[in-house]
């Protein structure tokens, strides 16, 4: 009850510093700039000064939010980037020079490598062809929502799941791994899987996939449902297979909201941490960009110049494929 009182104490007091906000600046606005007692050009000259006043007075808290949640803290770390541990002291492009050199930083691109080439193009096309499938069943719609709710679950709620199908109890007692049943099953011997380099990386990212194929899915069946059916229907009556009419019709004609969703996937695959964190903890060669950053950052005393550093890495990564997804999508508008 204290934490409802609060919230709604909290909204009515946002609410209510908004209106003075908006109110005040437009009274301070119309009096400081009042045009009428004027005449002539100066008066025009006040109205068009207004006019292009007043949507800045609107935008003004959001710019200033923006700025003090996301341009502050890239300028910030950036910053940091170039000082030692404690942030106090500059020490030039040295925690680049040691990044460039370290057997764990160099492994963890290597892992997020092996991250950005398998996770998107799996999840996508996983999404792609379920929405082409689904689309066939009378029953297609229950299989969608249950593909689509592991979008529901976090990244450590999911972890947690498939920690338990992974699991593993050792060779002589009873497993409750579903994997290692199934091995049990066809007669094979259980194994500890998040702990075989490599193969542990790919279960990781199955987890991933497992989320982000409802992503896709849902993306995919809505650009399949905007292909027009009269060229469905005219390529069948040409004699065109249902494959021919899912690669030479279907995919040209989403292939830019393709390419949305892989980027928008890929994007999620440079900042994973929480599936690692929650599995492994960067364990047995699982190591990633994002988990290696928090360590620096929180573990053994904290080192802000190094995680500084990786987190300016990470955000190079990500900022060409955001820029590519924004400049495709302001061509679609454009297009339309």
């Amino acid at each position: 009850m204290e934490q409802i009182t609060y919230a709604l104490i909290t909204v009515i007091v946002g609410v209510m510093a908004c209106f003075l906000y908006f109110w005040g600046t437009n009274w301070l606005l119309d009096k400081f700039l009042a045009s009428d007692e004027m005449g002539g050009r100066e008066s025009v000259r006040r109205d068009t000064l207004r006019t292009k006043i007043r949507p800045w007075l609107f935008l003004a808290p959001a710019l200033f939010f923006m700025g003090l949640y996301l341009a502050y803290p890239v300028f910030a770390t950036l910053w940091l980037s170039f000082g030692d541990r404690t942030g106090n002291n500059f020490i030039g492009f040295s925690n680049y020079l040691w990044a460039f050199q370290d057997p764990n930083f160099l492994q963890s691109i290597g892992n997020n490598l092996l991250w950005l080439i398998i996770v998107p193009s799996a999840a996508t096309a996983f999404g792609l062809l379920v929405a082409v499938l689904a689309d066939r069943l009378w029953w297609g719609n229950i299989a969608k929502s249950l593909i689509f709710m592991p979008m529901a679950i976090s990244f450590v709620g999911a972890s947690v799941i498939w920690k338990f199908v992974y699991d593993y109890r050792g060779p002589e007692a009873d497993q409750i791994g579903v994997l290692n049943a199934i091995v049990q099953a066809f007669g094979g011997t259980p194994q500890a899987w998040i702990t075989l380099p490599f193969w542990n990386s790919i279960f990781l990212m199955v987890i991933l996939i497992w989320i982000q194929t409802g992503f896709a899915m849902v993306i995919l069946s809505a650009a399949l449902r905007g292909i027009p059916d009269e060229t469905l229907e005219a390529a069948r009556i040409d004699g065109a297979s249902d494959i021919r009419i899912f690669f030479d019709i279907m995919i040209p004609q989403i292939f830019p909201t393709i390419l949305v969703v892989w980027t928008t996937i890929t994007i999620t695959v440079l900042k994973v941490f929480d599936i690692v964190l929650a599995m492994t903890n960067g364990q047995w060669d699982t190591q990633v960009l994002a988990n290696l950053m928090f360590d620096w950052m929180f573990r053994g005393g904290g080192d802000s110049g190094r995680s500084s550093t990786i987190a300016i890495v990470i955000m190079l990564a990500v900022l060409p494929i955001m820029v590519w997804n924004i400049r495709n999508a302001n061509a679609e508008e454009v297009t339309r």
